[in-house]
């Protein structure tokens, strides 16, 4: 078949170049199953030929929710998209209030969800929208089951009105709306069209080095973010069999299990598991302790490419062999990149992970991007630690007078739904203002220093980046979340939310007594502790910068606390908000 032009002739791609057995591969009452190539299209002409029997007609809006990556999620993608409808992913853990707003301002008819947790938000605010009615993956009381659609369309007399349809769908025309997170206000619906995605599928794949037609890869970053449906239309484009991880507690048995070649991850988590493999190591007695922080040390001092010299390359070899392969093994052994994005990755991490042969390269995008904008690749000098690569194909990138990033190809979006205003802010001239503040390298390496709207100004005139210093500090162990603040203030200063567990553990072993988060933030050991932290960091950064003093918070800031969007990102104005007496505890004692 010809190049893919829209999202379903991926599905279709696939089969006739690589006709997998094993498509996709999905954990079922604690036994895997597998979905071939042609499956996979069987299914998803059984869904489109059902819709249509329930009177779904073209651009007709179709909501998905899943909480976890599976492969009913890509049947019901693709049975959606080929009759010109579109699908509308709804992030699982935003509150029943969003859920209605996204619900009645995309006007989905239908809605497919995962399990008995999304079911009970979708069920409580139904009859405040227009669905027609709720089907469900899994099996659960009361709610229609998606099997009932593969009984309706298995009757294959209306394959010709699905096959017209299909035909009938042009690359223009709009695929999906994501409604993004957002740090402020309500969500807004970003508009994709075929072409938008298409493009940026073909453009990225170029910066994976993966074996077509024989790699594998682990599935589990929520697929209705586009970074990580962008990247298994990919897996499809170069036939990579899929794994949908049974859940985020089960991944290190999966990628053991199936040892796969790929995967995506957001920085938190590589800060994670870099955290556990440090725990280990620390555990450690002796000799092997010693050899463990040599290593790590040796890594954190990583450049691509040899820069460091033969000297340093003859002991890196080594600390690979004793050290770093166990790392590998960890992991699967078989991994050759991980696909880093979301948010900024510390380069300490790309420093530390490729040491060890992990493959991790950081790329940048946004929802409005479909996403994919740069991407760092090992190949062909195009890794540079401390940026997020080269640009992909047919991208112009300008950088606006105040260091806007502004951006201009075929993955811009079509605008926001239904909402032009807000479109005519944000795209000008046929760039796409990111919002988000960086610099291009005389090598075209692109690097991204802070969010705009994020900078702030003191009342001494001087502006503060506060990402650059939040991705610093998070480096401590002890800080699993910080905000800086200090907009219009005479200094910055910040407010902490310690990790916890860390915390607690290291609070025992000094005999530090405490029944609750907030004895134990309490503790004058523990604030002398951080500010040791917070010293450190200070000293990367200039004296108008440095975190003059801070604020532990007695909460852990997640999603479904309201502190962060579902991508990890701050939600500045309520976690300021929330912490007021903190905040003005420091500038108005």
């Amino acid at each position: 078949m010809q190049q893919p032009t829209r999202l379903f002739d991926f599905a279709y791609w696939e089969r006739d170049n690589y006709n997998l057995e094993k498509a996709f591969v999905s954990k079922y009452q604690g036994t895997w199953e597998t979905t071939s190539s042609e499956d996979y299209i069987n299914k998803g002409n059984i869904i489109s030929r059902a819709l249509l029997r329930l009177g779904v007609q073209a651009n007709d809006k179709i909501a998905v929710i899943s909480l976890t990556n599976r492969t009913e999620w890509h049947i019901m993608d693709l049975g959606v998209l080929q009759i010109g409808a579109q699908n509308v992913p709804i992030y699982p853990t935003i509150s029943i209030e969003d859920y209605e707003y996204v619900l009645n301002h995309s006007e989905s008819k239908y809605c497919f969800i995962s399990c008995e947790f999304v079911y009970e938000k979708i069920k409580a605010i139904k009859d405040n929208t227009s669905l027609i009615e709720i089907y469900s993956f899994n099996e659960i009381p009361g709610c229609k089951h998606w099997t009932e659609l593969l009984e309706l369309g298995a009757d294959p007399s209306n394959q010709s009105e699905v096959d017209a349809l299909k035909d009938a769908v042009k690359e223009e025309d709009l695929a999906t709306i994501i409604y993004t997170s957002g740090t402020t206000g309500k969500p807004k619906g970003v508009m994709l069209s075929h072409r938008n995605v298409v493009k940026n599928v073909i453009y990225s794949c170029d910066r994976l080095p993966l074996e077509r037609g024989s790699s594998r890869a682990l599935s589990f970053l929520p697929i209705c973010h586009i970074f990580e449906r962008v990247i298994t239309y990919i897996y499809q484009y170069v036939g990579v069999e899929i794994v949908f991880a049974e859940s985020l507690e089960t991944i290190s048995d999966d990628l053991k299990e199936f040892k796969p070649e790929v995967m995506t991850a957001v920085p938190r988590l590589l800060e994670k598991v870099y955290d556990s493999i440090i725990a280990k190591g620390a555990a450690l007695t002796g000799i092997k302790k010693m050899l463990f922080f040599w290593a790590v040390n040796l890594g954190l001092n990583f450049e691509p490419y040899g820069q460091n010299g033969w000297w340093y390359e003859r002991k890196l070899k080594l600390a690979r062999k004793l050290i770093f392969s166990k790392w590998k093994e960890g992991l699967g052994g078989n991994l050759k990149l991980i696909a880093s994005g979301s948010a900024a990755l510390q380069p300490r991490l790309a420093r530390i992970f490729n040491a060890a042969e992990l493959g991790v390269m950081e790329g940048y995008g946004l929802t409005e991007t479909s996403p994919v904008v740069s991407v760092n690749d090992m190949r062909d000098g195009k890794f540079r630690i401390g940026t997020v690569g080269k640009l992909i194909a047919d991208t112009e990138v300008k950088i606006a007078e105040d260091g806007e990033i502004l951006v201009k190809g075929p993955q811009v979006m079509m605008g926001y739904y239904k909402d032009p205003e807000k479109t005519a802010e944000v795209i000008k001239d046929g760039y796409f203002h990111t919002g988000d503040i960086g610099e291009l390298d005389s090598d075209g390496f692109l690097r991204i220093t802070d969010r705009k709207k994020e900078m702030f100004k003191t009342s001494g005139g001087k502006y503060v980046a506060p990402q650059l210093l939040e991705n610093r500090f998070k480096q401590s162990r002890f800080i699993e979340q910080i905000m800086v603040v200090g907009e219009g203030e005479k200094m910055p200063a910040a407010i902490i939310q310690p990790d916890f567990v860390f915390l607690g553990n290291w609070a025992k072993k000094k005999g530090i007594a405490f029944t609750n988060n907030e004895e134990l933030i309490a503790s004058e050991k523990v604030i002398k502790r951080i500010q040791k932290e917070v010293d450190e960091a200070n000293e990367d950064f200039a004296k108008f910068e440095k975190v003059k003093q801070f604020r532990l918070s007695s909460i852990q800031w997640t999603p479904d606390s309201g502190h962060l969007t579902p991508t990890m990102k701050l939600k500045r104005k309520i976690v300021k908000e929330f912490h007021k007496d903190l905040y003005e505890s420091i500038y108005r004692p």
